[in-house]
């Protein structure tokens, strides 16, 4: 079977002939309004400019989909403690550094400090360095939701098989489902009036259409889930207005060619064979949610930093005025924040839905001057 080229789900010409479809199909006399729960989902609708080639009946609700983004500062100010209480090298994804903490620190003026804090692509790299470095104490600071989970888990089953005892994981890794059910029952004035949901893809081909049920069965809302290409969201989009128009809520899996209803089994294993479920974890934005975070399984209790490591911590501290919380619970835009632009920018982030390649301030920023012609030439 041929696979298109990436230039195919990005023709200008079929990216408009579906935007006059999705505008021919949408009852003019109503909103529709639809989450994307991704943020690579929010950088494509900015970047392809799709917001202006669709009708004003469609409206875009920016979701929590950035795994720097919720991390609360919380975690951040514990990430910090370890690199700076205690002799280890602490190996972080690169966006993770500049997120602000609390008092305006981050990882990255703890590195300024003195604190060993390394930048790695992936979790490979720090077990090389726990190979590497036996005199050493190499601590992973693992973030992400489903999709970056089982590198970490294949981390943990090669330090536990190659004896790697200067090795151990931080554990930061959240559910999406789990966010999806505390927006769509938030209690109300904060709760969104929502009509359609676009499913994050990378998180779909590791756990597949079938988490998402109950969003359509429980809470009788349709969701779809969507490529990241321009053509992926625009069809996808499509196909939410239909099931709107049709009174249809379920489970449409608009990304075929790389998700399926199961997912991925073996790295679905492989997560439940290293992590086990928390009974709860905080989101920045949403508070404490259950069944949502993912601690390391007691079986590989000797590479978990959190009881190998003990820190101090001071009272966490939000900064002052920054709407992050709000923005990801889709009730504010970016521009609405009185902080955004002025003075926070991706050269001075305050919140860390600037920080991130996926916060929506980011997107919104970095394509703040997109037009209809912008992108799709």
């Amino acid at each position: 079977m041929s696979i298109p080229s990436l230039a195919a789900f990005r023709d200008p010409t079929l990216a408009r002939r579906l935007a006059a479809t999705i505008a021919a199909t949408i009852d003019p006399t109503r909103k529709y309004r639809f989450m994307e729960f991704c943020g690579g989902h929010t950088h494509a609708i900015f970047r392809y400019g799709l917001a202006q080639l669709l009708p004003p009946q469609v409206q875009f609700i920016h979701g929590p989909g950035c795994p720097i983004c919720v991390l609360p500062i919380s975690r951040l100010d514990h990430a910090i403690a370890l690199a700076t209480q205690h002799e280890i090298t602490l190996c972080s994804y690169g966006d993770a550094l500049r997120v602000p903490a609390s008092h305006r620190r981050s990882l990255l003026t703890a590195k300024a400090d003195g604190a060993d804090i390394r930048v790695i692509y992936s979790t490979q790299d720090a077990v090389q360095l726990a190979r590497t470095q036996p005199e050493r104490h190499i601590v992973l600071f693992a973030i992400g939701f489903e999709t970056t989970t089982p590198p970490t888990a294949v981390a943990l089953h090669l330090a536990r098989a190659e004896h790697l005892h200067n090795f151990s994981v931080f554990s930061n890794h959240v559910l999406t489902p789990a966010a999806l059910r505390c927006i769509l029952s938030a209690p109300a004035p904060q709760r969104l009036e929502l009509d359609g949901i676009l499913a994050p893809s990378h998180v779909s081909t590791i756990i597949g259409t079938q988490p998402y049920t109950f969003v359509a069965e429980e809470f009788q809302i349709p969701i779809v889930v969507a490529g990241f290409e321009p053509l992926d969201v625009l069809q996808s989009v499509l196909r939410l207005v239909q099931q709107c128009n049709r009174g249809i809520c379920a489970v449409d899996n608009q990304y075929t060619r790389a998700v399926t209803a199961a997912g991925n089994r073996k790295a679905q294993a492989l997560m439940a064979s290293a992590f086990a479920i928390r009974p709860t974890f905080e989101w920045r934005g949403l508070g404490q949610l259950p069944q949502s975070g993912l601690k390391i399984a007691a079986e590989f209790a000797e590479f978990d930093a959190e009881l190998r490591f003990s820190v101090t911590l001071n009272a966490t501290k939000e900064v002052s005025g920054c709407a992050c919380p709000d923005i990801l619970r889709g009730i504010k835009q970016p521009p609405e924040c009185q902080l955004f632009g002025k003075p926070c920018c991706p050269e001075n982030p305050l919140g860390a839905c600037m920080v991130s390649a996926e916060g929506a301030c980011a997107a919104y920023w970095q394509y703040r001057t997109a037009t209809r012609t912008t992108s799709l030439k």
